[in-house]
């Protein structure tokens, strides 16, 4: 693809963050947008900034990506209206960060509900159809940083967002006879409404320097539209990895090249993380 203009363009995660700018970028670049979220409210927000641009929002829905059949039942009555997309973006997810024996199982179970049977759910009820127009397009998964990096504390979360990443390179190849592109964006540190509602199991939240750790973090963030920006870019590009920022960039080619410091470093990083945590067997 080297343009949105007049591309039916779902995304989804459309209420807020990267999903929201990522909406309000294509939409300036001409695209016909259907937008989704479990944030009704968010993505009534969202709407009224794309329409104030002169952007064209065909249809919305709020429902949880999670439950399959709301993904199925929104597919259906936007197939039965608009027919196949020629894109779609599966933006939206969930963060939580924890050591394996203060993760609850629930987070676990939720880390895959939304990360990757989200996308999942998508992909099966709108993929297929693009195949069967004939029109090619673009398929656009939104992974992170700890989908190629083993960052301390992000077992859960990168059991989703690693098996994004290992959909969307098979999907690369299986898709490419049909003319649909596959893009995987690994975001870095992205100022985002996660930086605040990410939960961190086994500490208090508000320690001082947990607290110094988010300030310290929006310091370095790139900006929603930062993000959406370089995700523009790197689909008419046509790349199949797409970073937002630098520091993953040569983080993940330092991994591949150099595994031992690699290794070496990860464990320091985790070992700093691991002062926080209460002493084993500490009640509170």
């Amino acid at each position: 693809m080297t343009t949105f203009n007049d591309k039916k363009t779902l995304i989804t995660g459309a209420a807020g963050g990267i999903g929201r700018a990522t909406a309000i970028a294509v939409a300036r670049h001409g695209a016909q947008l259907f937008l989704t979220d479990i944030d009704e409210a968010g993505l009534l927000e969202t709407v009224g900034l794309v329409v104030a641009e002169g952007g064209t929002v065909s249809a919305t829905r709020a429902f949880d990506i999670a439950d399959y059949s709301a993904v199925t039942v929104f597919a259906q009555d936007i197939h039965e209206q608009f027919g196949a997309m020629n894109v779609v973006m599966n933006v939206a997810g969930v963060s939580a960060w924890g050591t394996v024996e203060n993760m609850d199982h629930l987070l676990w179970q939720k880390m895959i509900d939304v990360n990757l049977m989200g996308p999942i759910h998508v992909i099966e009820n709108f993929v297929p159809q693009m195949i069967e127009a004939r029109a090619g397009g673009a398929l656009v998964n939104v992974s992170s940083a700890a989908g190629l990096l083993a960052l301390p504390w992000h077992a859960a979360y990168s059991a989703s967002k690693y098996g994004l990443r290992g959909i969307s390179e098979v999907l690369r190849f299986d898709l490419k006879r049909h003319k649909i592109s596959v893009h995987l964006v690994v975001p870095g540190a992205v100022d985002t409404g996660l930086v605040e509602s990410i939960e961190i199991c086994g500490i208090d939240s508000e320690d001082p320097r947990i607290r110094r750790g988010r300030a310290i973090y929006r310091n370095r963030a790139k900006s929603p539209e930062h993000a959406a920006t370089r995700i523009v870019k790197g689909v008419q590009r046509n790349e199949f990895l797409i970073y937002t920022s630098n520091d993953i960039r040569f983080g993940y080619w330092w991994a591949r090249k150099f595994a031992w410091p690699y290794e070496l470093v990860m464990q320091r990083a985790n070992d700093r993380f691991s002062r926080f945590l209460p002493p084993i067997g500490h009640d509170d």
